[in-house]
């Protein structure tokens, strides 16, 4: 009991000193005492191992820390160290030149020590090995940290607005809340303030590798006058005396010194990214069996070659065939990822063979299946596209596709479940919605797709086909006519963007599904960060959670992106003493979030073409909604002239590279976009309350009740 409550007050004293600067400021009078008062062999002996302790503390630390940003306080303990170092050089050189005479002993052990195991009987080699450290570490490491410091913070100061405009940018969008915000505007500036303060920090240790010649020298010459001119020592015994003296001091000192520029030059040469040094170069270096297997067979070749030491050459080439050989068996393992990733080949028949073979003596919840938000399947020929130790690349690309469509819809986008089904053809692929198939295709593996975007001129060798996402004529070429397909005007892609591409069009397709309770709760979390009072008020004060959810999952079956939540949610908060109906929230939502639906469709051009309706077809519409509650009973021959006459403006203003805009009255805005959102979903139709007054309304051409256009004059 009395061990353990001093271990916790000697604790707490250290917490203390830190916390108040005591400890620092009781550390620098300490290196002052050095540099003024004499030290006894056996406190010398103390500091020294203790400076060898620090340095391989640091070494370490550096070693095994995530990110180079995680040790923010390394240059200030860099330049601790080399003051401590430093400190040491003149206690030890005062010792040595005062008590000197008396035997190598007299400046302590560790001096002594380090002297006869370098030296080991001969001068001239403890001053070559004391030279050859002091160039490896002064040319070498030292040069080389100093220039890759004095690069990366030009870089990183020079990154520094950029990355400044990024976050701004994020926040408006409504992709970072405020407190993300600050901590990554932290973090930018921890960084640059880091590379800075390592580019000064490394010309310490540029200067302490000059202070160790000097001061070997200094001891050496000084010494032998001081031996052989004051106490009488004949030249041979000063040079055994001061030689042993000197170079032990010299390389207890440059030894720490070398394990910094080490440390300092591993930590401004690594990436800032999450991960031990070990993970990354182990992970980096030992991922691909190529590596090792053509590294084993010219080992191999070596081994054999006649006057080679056939034995070391042989057993590490038989060694580096083996590390390749374990790592093609552990890419052969099973493996099922969802997020991002995919089973090995036949990872998906293994499993469900094993999940067969051990059955259950009692049927439980945990045997019901639970479905995948998003899912793709693909055939055993597109495996390698999904494998990323078999060097497929379409796993970060859907990765790309969440990130990017999660910030254009305004919410997280759920994981891709990947796996292979043996049941589909082999080069096909499916895409499926709440386990439902929504979208298929078949690729060709090895092949480009040329995609014909109406535009091209001369004829290609290839297999017909059509673009799976989209559905436009297109070509299964070569690779080696993509130059040629591009100079004729095809867009050229190649298998992983095909199917990138049909997944982000069938996610945009169905965002309102993936859309849920869970996923709402979580935005309205994220905006009670920032706007605590709009959200306690909204929900479930004056509007339930589930009207929330309907209101934003109408707004992307629209195509409308919810980013915009806080608009959204006071566009809500002022509605919902009037109503709760969440089509009538849904109109007032939209106008709140005008600018931006116009903004969407038109970009940031002044005028906009638009479509209206005839007067008399825009007032029997109006006279149905009202008599129908609603809905809208339209004679058959009105409803198809309508339709035929709005998907000939559409085609019409597409083949101008316009948009297609039909402008109409709020009344009977929701009812005609239900009406055309399955047949021209390139049409998109507004209410004349959403179109922003900043923003200039063109009339190209309005529709009758015959199914004509009339062009506007």
């Amino acid at each position: 009991m009395a061990s353990s409550a001093q271990n916790g007050n000697w604790q707490h004293t250290i917490r203390d000193l830190s916390r108040n600067g005591t400890g620092i400021l009781v550390l620098i009078l300490a290196l002052l005492g050095m540099l003024i008062l004499p030290l006894p062999p056996f406190l010398l002996d103390l500091f020294f191992t203790f400076n060898i302790a620090l340095s391989l503390v640091v070494l370490f630390a550096v070693i095994y820390v995530q990110r180079p940003m995680d040790f923010s306080a390394f240059p200030s303990v860099l330049l601790i160290a080399t003051l401590l170092r430093l400190a040491l050089n003149v206690a030890s050189t005062r010792v040595v030149l005062i008590e000197g005479h008396n035997g190598p002993g007299a400046a302590g052990q560790v001096i002594e020590s380090f002297g006869h195991f370098i030296i080991g009987g001969n001068f001239a080699v403890g001053i070559v090995v004391f030279m050859i450290l002091v160039i490896i570490n002064f040319m070498v490491v030292t040069k080389g940290a100093g220039r890759v410091s004095e690069v990366t913070a030009r870089f990183t100061l020079d990154a520094m607005p950029g990355k400044q405009m990024a976050i701004d940018a994020d926040l408006n969008a409504g992709v970072l809340t405020q407190e993300e915000a600050r901590k990554r505007r932290e973090d930018v500036r921890i960084e640059s303030d880091f590379y800075g303060a390592m580019d000064g920090a490394s010309k310490f240790v540029k200067g302490d590798a000059i202070a160790g010649i000097l001061i070997l020298f200094i001891n050496l010459i000084g010494g032998m006058i001081i031996g052989v001119l004051q106490h009488d020592l004949s030249a041979g015994t000063a040079a055994e005396y001061y030689v042993l003296l000197s170079i032990g001091d010299g390389l207890v000192a440059q030894i720490p010194a070398l394990l910094l520029s080490i440390a300092v030059a591993i930590i401004v040469t690594r990436i800032s990214r999450s991960g031990t040094m070990s993970e990354q170069v182990v992970g980096q270096m030992f991922d691909n069996s190529k590596v090792l297997y053509l590294s084993g067979v010219i080992l191999l070749l070596i081994g054999i070659i006649p006057g080679m030491p056939h034995l070391v050459f042989l057993l590490l080439g038989g060694a580096c065939m083996g590390g390749g050989w374990l790592i093609d068996q552990k890419a052969l393992q099973p493996e099922v990822v969802s997020e991002g990733g995919a089973a090995a080949a036949g990872a998906g028949g293994a499993a469900a063979g094993a999940a067969a073979a051990k059955a259950p003596t009692e049927v439980q919840w945990e045997d019901v299946t639970q479905q995948d938000v998003i899912g793709l399947e693909v055939g055993y020929r597109l495996i390698p596209l999904v494998d990323r130790n078999q060097g497929g690349e379409l796993v970060g690309r859907i990765t790309g596709v969440r990130k990017k469509l999660s910030k254009d819809l305004g919410f997280l986008v759920q994981s891709v479940h990947i796996r292979d089904n043996l049941d589909m053809p082999p080069t096909g692929y499916r895409l499926l919605v709440l386990g439902d198939v929504v979208a298929q295709g078949e690729i060709q593996p090895g092949m480009d797709l040329a995609i014909n975007p109406g535009q091209v001129h001369g004829t290609l060798r290839g297999l017909p086909t059509r673009d799976p996402a989209f559905g436009m004529e297109a070509l299964w070429i070569e690779p080696a006519l993509r130059d040629q397909a591009q100079s004729l005007g095809y867009t050229v892609v190649d298998t992983g963007t095909v199917i990138a591409t049909h997944l982000s069009q069938v996610i945009r397709q169905h965002a309102h599904e993936l859309l849920g309770h869970e996923e709402v709760q979580q935005l309205l979390d994220r905006l009670a960060q920032s706007d605590p009072r709009l959200v306690e008020n909204l929900v479930p004060k004056q509007l339930p959670l589930s009207v929330v959810v309907r209101v934003l999952q109408n707004l992307l079956r629209e195509g409308v992106s919810i980013r915009s939540l806080r608009l959204i949610a006071e566009s809500l908060a002022e509605q919902a003493p009037r109503t709760k109906n969440p089509d009538e929230l849904l109109e007032g939502v939209r106008i709140a979030l005008g600018r931006m639906i116009v903004q969407e469709i038109n970009g940031l051009d002044e005028e906009m073409p638009v479509m209206v309706l005839d007067p008399e077809l825009e007032q029997i519409l109006l006279n149905s909604i009202r008599g129908g509650a609603g809905s809208v009973g339209l004679e058959p021959g009105l409803a198809e002239r309508m339709q035929q006459g709005l998907a000939d403006y559409a085609r019409r203003q597409e083949a101008l590279g316009q948009p297609a805009v039909l402008l109409v009255s709020p009344g009977i805005r929701s009812w005609i976009s239900r009406f055309i959102r399955r047949s021209i979903p390139s049409l998109a139709v507004l209410s004349y309350n959403e179109v922003p007054d900043n923003k200039q309304v063109r009339l190209v051409t309005s529709l009758g009740p015959q199914g004509r256009l009339t062009q506007s004059g």
